[in-house]
């Protein structure tokens, strides 16, 4: 059952990440005007995918209480550098983000981690 607290804990986290972040691409950019900023921000908040992004966080919190009572944090820890991995993979696929071998490299660094942490 820690597996699956651990497992739900990334899910939220990257749900929330990739949501938030389709959801401003849809928005557009920050306006100048600090008043126009203020009422950008306050719609932000009512709008239903920014607010199930911030569900999932709070679930991926509840998760992540509950996989403590079942890991040492030092063990399920490394597990959180999934939801790098997920972020970049997903981020390709729905947004086209650029793939450099930088960020391939560091994509094999984090599975190493996990592995050699296990």
């Amino acid at each position: 059952m820690g597996y699956l607290f651990i497992f739900s804990t990334i899910t939220f986290t990257v749900y929330g990440q990739l949501v938030i972040k389709w959801t401003m691409d849809k928005q557009g950019g920050l306006p100048e005007a600090w008043a126009d900023k203020f009422l950008f921000l306050i719609q932000l908040l009512m709008n239903p995918w920014i607010l199930s992004g911030f569900l999932a966080a709070f679930l991926a919190a509840l998760s992540w209480m509950a996989a403590m009572t079942k890991f040492d944090i030092s063990y399920a820890y490394p597990f959180m550098s999934l939801s790098f991995v997920l972020v970049f993979i997903f981020s390709v696929f729905l947004f086209g983000e650029p793939v450099s071998p930088q960020k391939l490299i560091g994509f094999a660094l984090i599975i190493l981690g996990i592995i050699v942490m296990r």
